[in-house]
């Protein structure tokens, strides 16, 4: 990943669908509205052409394309979205809340089988986020909470894979890890205080 532009603060929030991160993506940017900053929401997929083809061609299947297709379409839609959402909010001095982002890919397709390495070179030109929090939840917990239409990725069996990966990266060091399993409002605080410490920086 590149090395994020300086005039705005990027911050993603990651985890296994049913987690709570879009609930806590958003919570978050109503948060800092009310202490001044200029926050805005974005997700990924996002809402541009190639985020759309994902949504209705990838996600909305029962049985799942080509990994590596899968992989590539992801890229693609992270390079859309950098270039026409994220680079020009962060060049306006935009506090910038993502729903998904890179991490994603390697959690999701490295869960499938394909090379961690690989990924990362495929995603090459996306900004390195200022903070990137993970929020840790158990797959039996958010099989659960799925009661809409699961997409073709919110099986058991692909939830746990997925999450082993993510609790590489926080190894790594790559995420923040957040027990996400709480009351909404007790993971809310915590994720402000992070992200607060992280705007004073």
């Amino acid at each position: 990943m590149k090395q994020q532009e300086k005039a705005g603060v990027f911050i993603c929030i990651e985890g296994i669908d049913g987690c709570g991160k879009t609930t806590q993506a958003k919570l978050l940017v109503n948060k800092l509205r009310r202490r001044g900053f200029d926050a805005v929401y974005t997700t990924e997929p996002s809402s541009g052409k190639v985020g759309r083809l994902i949504r209705g061609f990838v996600l909305d299947r029962r049985r799942r394309v080509p990994i590596a297709l899968e992989a590539l379409l992801f890229a693609a839609d992270r390079i859309d979205h950098m270039e026409t959402e994220v680079k020009p909010l962060l060049r306006q001095g935009k506090t910038l809340v993502c729903d998904r982002y890179v991490y994603s890919s390697l959690a999701y397709q490295g869960a499938a089988g394909l090379d961690l390495d690989w990924i990362d070179q495929v995603n090459q030109l996306a900004l390195k986020p200022s903070l990137a929090l993970f929020l840790d939840v158990q797959p039996e917990v958010v099989v659960k909470r799925l009661r809409r239409k699961r997409s073709v990725m919110e099986n058991m069996s692909n939830l746990k894979n997925v999450r082993e990966v993510y609790l590489k990266l926080v190894q790594q060091q790559q995420l923040v890890s957040l027990d996400g399993d709480r009351p909404i409002k007790a993971v809310a605080e915590d994720i402000l205080k992070l992200v607060l410490g992280k705007l004073k920086d």
